[in-house]
């Protein structure tokens, strides 16, 4: 079978489209044929060594597809079913191999197998930031960077379902547009705007009640600024760079201020949790309460290009590879 592979760290021209021995299934695990990969920044992370992982490798971590075999034991699956998943490393191949543990159940007449790769680790990270890490209320105003992005569209959605204010930040005004689109009430353009001036403009000198924020580097001192007294800053990515060293002191200074760098990780510890998270995104994508926007597909062979428009930030939604 087919498989990107990552025999060193590096940039997008480390990633090789080799042929690699198709994976058996052993016991409590199935074999499932791919329909669709979700390309992520953790996977970037991966790649270039960041998050060590030692090569060689298969990439990835999301997708969809159906099950074609499973090992002994396996009850919970069958070939013929379809599912997803958001931790399964190895996603960027024709086929994987997963604990079943970790697969959730797609209904693909409701929802399209390539739109729940796309949904799953994305969606899920949305979920949480939302439900779990700050729990949003009604009449609370939460600033969203990168809010065109996968992970951006999918959370303004989710704010605006639990009633908040929602104000993003985006790179160009047709990125702004789709933040809109999905329901952002005011999206500040911060090529044009400095996002910390319009953001007290916007609560009238307050600022927010929390910080959504996975770019990292390039916006956690200004977050800092922008959050009102004992405001919540949820850093849950770093597409600009691991944030510095910090001086917890001004975490006081700026207001008894909290911060937390959750991962999907923590907040699907458990079968349970994991199946409530999945099983709500899928759903409200099933009743066309959410909107997945898939920015682009590009084949397996092109994931070199896929990661070059992810970095190069030239990419709005979510961008998934098809075997």
């Amino acid at each position: 079978m087919k498989a990107v592979v990552v025999k060193k760290h590096g940039g997008p021209e480390v990633l090789g489209y080799e042929d690699v021995p198709e994976p058996e299934p052993k016991a409590g695990e199935a074999l499932v044929r791919v329909a669709a990969a979700g390309v992520n920044y953790i996977d970037t992370y991966h790649r270039s060594g960041l998050y060590p992982t030692e090569p060689p490798f298969t990439l990835g971590l999301e997708g969809a597809g159906e099950v074609v075999a499973v090992g002994e034991g396996v009850e919970e699956v069958k070939p013929g079913d379809y599912v997803a998943w958001a931790s399964v490393p190895g996603s960027y191949a024709e086929y994987v191999v997963a604990p079943v543990e970790e697969l959730v159940p797609v209904n693909v007449t409701l929802v399209e197998a390539r739109v729940a790769a796309a949904a799953m680790l994305q969606g899920m990270t949305a979920h949480y930031l939302t439900h779990s890490t700050f729990p949003l209320e009604e009449g609370q105003t939460a600033l969203v960077h990168a809010a065109a992005g996968g992970v951006g569209l999918l959370l303004v959605q989710m704010a605006k379902m639990r009633g908040a204010r929602v104000i993003g930040t985006a790179g160009t005004e047709e990125k702004a547009h789709l933040a809109k689109e999905a329901g952002a009430d005011e999206v500040i353009v911060y090529t044009r705007e400095d996002f910390v001036e319009r953001t007290k403009e916007l609560t009238g000198g307050e600022g927010v009640h929390v910080v959504y924020d996975g770019v990292g580097k390039a916006t956690f001192d200004g977050d800092l600024d922008v959050l009102r007294l004992r405001g919540y800053l949820v850093l849950f990515g770093q597409s600009s760079g691991p944030v510095p060293p910090v001086d917890l002191q001004v975490l006081n200074r700026k207001g008894g201020l909290f911060v937390t760098r959750p991962s999907l990780a923590h907040y699907t510890a458990t079968r349970e949790e994991l199946l409530w998270r999945a099983e709500s995104v899928l759903s409200w994508i099933g009743q066309n309460n959410l909107q997945v926007r898939i920015g682009a597909t590009y084949p397996l062979a092109e994931a070199a290009q896929a990661h070059r428009d992810l970095e190069g930030r030239r990419t709005t939604g979510k961008l998934i590879l098809v075997p």
